[in-house]
């Protein structure tokens, strides 16, 4: 029986993209249907993988050493400036020195303040190295119920966020039911261009506003993973931060109006922000909040009511 399934998946996410640390990275092939079990194998844009086999999980990144690139020579476009100065790998201080900028100019229409994304994942620590990793592969077979069997292969590297964004990994699949290989294929892609609306597009006081990302201006893989705060404050219900695709806030106040919140994109091979800016219009279903109009307290005004009444009834009876 041939595989009647084949899919591409990636381990552990989603993830964050770490600036200061390497980390490990891993594709899963899982190849269903099959009877006997097939053969599964790798490809980087459309060249084999030669890889370690490996039995067990690797303990970590630290004792892999790197070698030459040989299946792909490094592209001048993805070599960050700061990297292109700092000479020989290894030379200077192994952090940078100070965060890319984050613009935050926009024309701001009469209800919200969409901001551009600013994009944090081209600038890179030294301690990227310019070659491509040791690759290692396991592959595990399971029986199913039905006599077929399920096959998993797992290709593991240091990432490379530099070589390894773009990059097209595929695995195909060779048995002998088939007459020509199986395959699937995914492009590791960092985050770019959030795309994220706010409901209601006029939100009022007393409103549930969700705020939520639709979508990237690309293809992202792996899944990212986002991140909301409230710049210079926290978030309506107290927190630091929320994760999720939307951030929901219950019931505004007038307090929130012109609040920015920043919303953080991220996966191994990059991360970006964006940011939009609340604005809350009156609501004339609910009355005003402490200050009137002219910053008058109700309180004060009701003390001058009744004394501008006080001196009409003397008036009168004089």
């Amino acid at each position: 029986a041939p595989p009647t399934s084949i899919s591409v998946l990636a381990a552990d996410t989603p993830a964050p993209f770490s600036r200061y640390q390497a980390q490990n990275f891993t594709l899963v092939c899982v190849v269903s249907g099959g009877k006997p079990a097939p053969l599964v194998y790798f490809k980087r844009d459309g060249e084999p993988i030669e890889a370690t086999p490996l039995p067990e999980p690797p303990a970590g990144a630290g004792s892999w050493a790197p070698r030459n690139l040989l299946l792909r020579d490094l592209d001048d476009t993805k070599v960050p400036k700061s990297l292109a100065a700092a000479g020989e790998p290894g030379m200077g201080n192994p952090f940078p020195t100070a965060e890319p900028p984050r613009g935050l100019a926009a024309e701001r229409d009469a209800v919200t303040e969409n901001i551009p994304e600013t994009v944090v994942s081209r600038e890179f620590p030294r301690w990227v190295h310019m070659a491509e990793p040791i690759y290692y592969f396991r592959h595990t077979h399971a029986p199913v119920s039905d006599g077929t069997v399920e096959a998993r292969a797992t290709l593991t590297w240091t990432l490379n966020p530099q070589i390894d964004n773009e990059a097209l990994f595929s695995c195909e699949v060779k048995h002998p039911a088939l007459s020509m290989p199986m395959q699937s294929e995914v492009t590791l892609v960092a985050p770019k261009g959030p795309k994220i609306t706010m409901t209601p597009t006029r939100a009022r006081v007393g409103d549930t506003v969700r705020i939520l990302v639709q979508g990237f201006q690309n293809e992202v893989f792996p899944e990212p993973l986002f991140t909301w705060t409230r710049v210079g404050s926290r978030l309506l219900d107290g927190s630091a931060e929320h994760d999720g695709k939307e951030l929901v806030l219950e019931r505004v106040p007038a307090e929130l109006n012109g609040s920015m919140y920043r919303c953080t994109a991220q996966n191994p091979l990059g991360s970006t922000d964006t940011h939009t800016r609340l604005i809350v219009f009156e609501n004339p279903n609910i009355p005003r909040g402490p200050e009137d109009s002219n910053g008058s307290l109700p309180g004060h005004r009701g003390f001058r009511f009744v004394l501008a009444l006080t001196l009409t009834v003397i008036l009168e009876l004089t």
